[in-house]
């Protein structure tokens, strides 16, 4: 039986290693695990995203916009960890290409990428142009809010037309743990773009008591093709 844990210790279950480019997929509270990594991973972390993310949520990191390598140097040599983007607009903070994280992967020992976008729901399917993978990715994570477990898809996820479509089945239908399990192992869901090298985990979030039945047997779908951590 997998028991949920708390996300201080999200870094410890996903056995990362000392060099890591991890990218979040997905809905589900990725840029609170993004910012949750930032303070577990050990050595100098670059916190970025290829997509857009809101610019308050910044959990006190210094922000760096499109800086030099001296700047991000400098930077990450003083406070370790840093928010980088390349601009602001209004409330959002704007993403960098995918090369640039692959650049910075060599200045810095962990580079973390918010590599999708979901509009704060706890699923999505990507559109044609998502998500945004960094090719030098060792860990693609696919994230998902258990507030999706049984609910109807429409009503609850971000394209769901897509997600449906991944999940072989009508968006007015509920996601039941085997749909789930389609999306988040399908190159038309959650494994899209992933390169051939990048290992694959999945982090559920929020998940309660009366979300484990679902989760458990979600878990035993999924099997040997994935790791699965549940977040309480």
């Amino acid at each position: 039986m997998v028991e949920p844990i708390a996300i201080g210790d999200l870094a410890d279950s996903l056995e990362l290693g000392t060099h890591e480019l991890i990218s979040l997929v997905g809905g589900g509270g990725k840029t609170t695990i993004l910012l949750a990594l930032g303070r577990q991973l050990e050595g100098t972390v670059v916190l970025t995203t290829t997509t857009k993310m809101s610019k308050d949520h910044t959990d006190g990191y210094p922000v760096l916009l499109s800086p030099s390598d001296a700047q991000l140097a400098g930077a990450l040599a003083a406070r370790r960890t840093v928010l980088v983007w390349s601009t602001t607009d209004g409330r959002k903070a704007l993403g960098v290409q995918p090369q640039q994280c692959g650049h910075w992967f060599g200045l810095a020992d962990h580079v973390v990428v918010e590599a999708d976008g979901a509009r704060r729901r706890p699923l999505t399917a990507p559109g044609p142009l998502e998500p945004v993978v960094p090719e030098l990715t060792t860990l693609l994570v696919a994230c998902v809010g258990a507030d999706s477990f049984g609910r109807v898809i429409a009503d609850q996820c971000h394209r769901p037309m897509r997600v449906a479509a991944a999940a072989g089945c009508s968006p007015y239908q509920r996601l039941s743990p085997e749909r789930l399990a389609k999306v988040l192992l399908s190159e038309r869901g959650l494994q899209k773009d992933r390169p051939a090298a990048a290992r694959f985990a999945i982090v559920a979030t929020k998940v309660t008591e009366e979300d484990m039945a679902f989760a458990e047997e979600l878990v035993e779908i999924i099997g040997d093709r994935a790791k699965i951590i549940l977040l309480a």
